[in-house]
């Protein structure tokens, strides 16, 4: 078995409507979660990457968050059109993609 070179850890905490911290849930976590299956699949990276959906990962205010690691990068306010480019830039090119990351 190969070693897992990314792992994308992505919150699903879900808070009821109105919550003052609001929530990944929220804000549309499940299509990121189904948008990182996605290119896993479509680019045959079964034996290099994972994604594990979470419970809250603590900066609500910048959800949806994902966490890569091992590279430690935190992601936030994702939409499902920025996987792409997080695969392409990031998992392709070893080049966190600067305009999505907060951490």
């Amino acid at each position: 078995m190969s070693q897992i070179k990314h792992h994308f850890f992505v919150c699903m905490n879900q808070r009821p409507p109105g919550h003052p911290r609001g929530s990944c849930g929220a804000r549309g976590a499940a299509a990121i979660m189904d948008r990182i299956a996605g290119e896993i699949e479509k680019r045959g990276l079964w034996s290099d990457a994972l994604v594990t959906a979470t419970g809250c990962l603590g900066p609500c205010d910048k959800g949806t968050t994902v966490v890569v690691y091992p590279d430690g990068v935190w992601y936030g306010n994702l939409q499902p059109e920025d996987i792409e480019e997080i695969f392409d830039q990031h998992v392709g090119n070893g080049e966190p993609v600067a305009r999505l990351r907060f951490m």
